[in-house]
């Protein structure tokens, strides 16, 4: 039964890659938030963390409140990954016009300074949409890590998906890839890491809305042996086709202290700088799973368990999707339905967030392999 599940799950996202490019922009868009706001109304796992998430970013928000971040959260995701699914189709000149970043000037000139820089990002809007700005519009390849997914052919798909847009990708698991992300900054290079959230033993504690989460090392020890810069960077979208972003001050390598305790300062402000943009766009944080250590007593929503339901939830809609399809072109009609069976697997249970670019570097918790 699992090998059915890991095959309908890998042939879901694909479906919904092969499908939702096909379709005119604006009817992805359209489909992005019909699936939402269905999803939304469901009141599933994924819908319910989310809002027990957004309670901690926005504590005095009422019930109603909530609901509404919620459901503005849906489609803020859905858009995440509707424009994902049509990215190896967007030209630099739709780029370009899609993105607008501002004080991109850290980036630039660290790069032109040939010192290495790591970007470190946290689950907002389309972290994947900003990784093709730098690769196409500012012309900059980098390395980044992703988590391994089960199916495995799951996982080869979203790689292969990352390098199509210009991007290295390094399996999380297996310990060489601190050591490949600190040859790349060393040389100059580009690295790029979501790094919101890490449940390893191996995580920072830190403070962030009040409560305790865990947050990777990886992004500080890098800065830290490499010499590299650490810019954070936060994520939002607008009522405008286009994604704003901004690139934060560097955090600096502390004067003194261990390198246990200069991690620790450096992953802190990081968490801090995360923590105004979600709370500047709460509604545009795509945290479906459990975070916070007060959270974690009761466990089983993570990835791994995401996959088959959904699986299932996509072999539904896409019955429900074959049957009301109704009258229209032939091949936008049937792209559509593929489409929302892909996009409804994702949108269901939060499971793609496995794949979202690494929640942490596994370091040899910390220590560089050498080639």
């Amino acid at each position: 039964m699992s090998a059915l599940k890991d095959r309908l799950s890998d042939g879901l996202y694909g479906l919904g890659w092969a499908t939702v490019k096909k379709l005119p922009e604006p009817v992805a868009t359209g489909l992005g938030r019909r699936i939402a706001d269905l999803t939304w109304k469901r009141r599933g796992k994924s819908v319910l963390r989310l809002e027990s998430n957004l309670a901690r970013v926005v504590p005095d928000a009422t019930p109603e409140r909530l609901a509404e971040l919620s459901k503005a959260g849906m489609r803020s995701y859905m858009r995440y990954w509707m424009e994902s699914f049509r990215l190896p189709t967007w030209t630099k000149e739709r780029v370009e016009q899609g993105v607008d970043i501002k004080d991109a000037h850290y980036l630039k000139e660290g790069l032109a300074a040939g010192r290495g820089v790591v970007l470190a990002l946290p689950h907002l809007a389309n972290w994947d949409l900003a990784g093709v700005w730098v690769t196409r519009s500012l012309g900059v390849p980098f390395t980044t890590v992703a988590e391994r997914l089960k199916p495995e052919t799951l996982y080869d798909r979203f790689v292969a998906y990352r390098e199509s847009l210009g991007m290295e990708v390094l399996p999380h698991t297996g310990g060489s890839a601190f050591g490949t992300l600190a040859r790349r900054l060393r040389a100059g290079g580009l690295v790029c890491l979501v790094a919101d959230r890490d449940l390893s033993a191996s995580g920072i504690e830190v403070s962030f809305f009040g409560d305790t989460a865990r947050m990777p090392a990886g992004p500080a020890i890098l800065a830290q042996q490499t010499g590299a810069l650490l810019l954070p960077v936060t994520l939002w979208y607008d009522d405008t086709a286009v994604m704003r972003g901004r690139i934060h001050p560097p955090v600096d390598v502390p004067e003194s202290g261990t390198r246990t305790e200069k991690t620790s300062v450096m992953t802190q402000q990081l968490a801090d700088a995360f923590a105004a943009g979600i709370a500047d766009h709460p509604e545009d944080w795509h945290m479906l799973q459990r975070l916070w250590l007060a959270d974690l007593e009761e466990r089983g929503d993570g990835a791994g368990a995401g996959v088959g339901a959904a699986a299932a939830a996509g072999a539904e809609a896409g019955a429900e999707a074959g049957a009301g399809a109704g009258p229209g072109p032939g091949a936008e009609a049937g792209a559509g339905a593929g489409a929302e069976a892909g996009a409804r697997a994702v949108a269901e249970t939060g499971a793609g967030d496995a794949a979202s670019g690494g929640h942490g570097v596994p370091a040899e918790r910390g220590e560089e392999r050498q080639p």
